[in-house]
């Protein structure tokens, strides 16, 4: 697909400070917003191409930072300081949670540019690649067994469009620091099949398993530092039929 008019596509090799300088040349941003920053190590490349380059630097993060918390309300970003995460660089691999972490550590402890992280739950919607959304309705259209756990508790979501808007909204304003990125309202996994089950006329057939969805712990964020910073989020039913029509 071609770049909408004033849209420049430049490529380089994201873990190499120096193909990415070279690739950018002379180029400076009013922002930047990363959306492939992953480990610790990345994060240092970005630290060392973008300081000078920008004021700001917006990292989409992940609620899988609060992966190894157990909590029976919803998570404040508190919960996990960046400036507190140890950093382990040069693994050869990193869980998707951890590395996050480490990532947002290194670039909250410089003063290279003001660092924002958005902590964004899991995103449903019709730009959904990770395809999750579509594996229960595919499964409960076709009538094949959906993996549950016994007592699945609930967790949180945001739709595709809100979670850009976050993004829009996190690199023109002038706060720094960590905000959690979801919509209002939980759900559990029997609660998101009933919806879809409603959308395809097809009642869930369930096992005792994992699925993307299911969770055997409380696995919700608190959005309220984003709410009083400005953002105006939706209710999950506001929009979910929606998202599950377009899976």
């Amino acid at each position: 697909m071609p770049a909408p008019p004033g849209v420049e596509h430049v490529v380089a090799d994201r873990d190499s400070a120096s193909a990415m300088t070279a690739a950018l040349g002379d180029r400076a941003f009013d922002v930047v917003i990363d959306q492939v920053c992953y480990t610790p190590d990345q994060a240092r490349t970005a630290l060392e191409v973008f300081a000078g380059r920008t004021p700001r630097y917006v990292m989409t993060s992940t609620i899988e930072v609060y992966a190894d918390l157990e909590h029976s309300g919803p998570v404040a970003e508190t919960a996990v300081d960046p400036l507190t995460v140890p950093v382990r660089h040069g693994l050869r691999e990193y869980a998707y949670g951890d590395g996050k972490r480490q990532a947002e550590a290194v670039l909250a402890r410089e003063s290279a540019f003001d660092f924002v992280s958005v902590r964004s739950t899991h995103v449903l919607g019709g730009h959904d690649f990770t395809g999750r959304l579509a594996h229960y309705k595919e499964r409960i259209a076709d009538g094949r067994p959906v993996a549950v756990h016994a007592d699945p508790k609930p967790t949180c979501f945001v739709n595709d469009r809100e979670i850009a808007a976050v993004l829009e909204w996190a690199a023109g304003a002038d706060f720094t620091g960590v905000v959690n990125a979801c919509s209002h309202g939980e759900l559990d996994v029997l609660a998101l099949c009933e919806v879809i089950a409603a959308k395809v006329g097809r009642r869930p057939v369930y096992e005792r398993g994992e699925s993307p969805y299911s969770f055997e712990r409380y696995y919700a964020m608190d959005n309220s530092r984003a709410t009083s910073l400005g953002f105006t989020f939706s209710h999950v039913s506001d929009w979910l039929e929606e998202a599950v029509a377009c899976a």
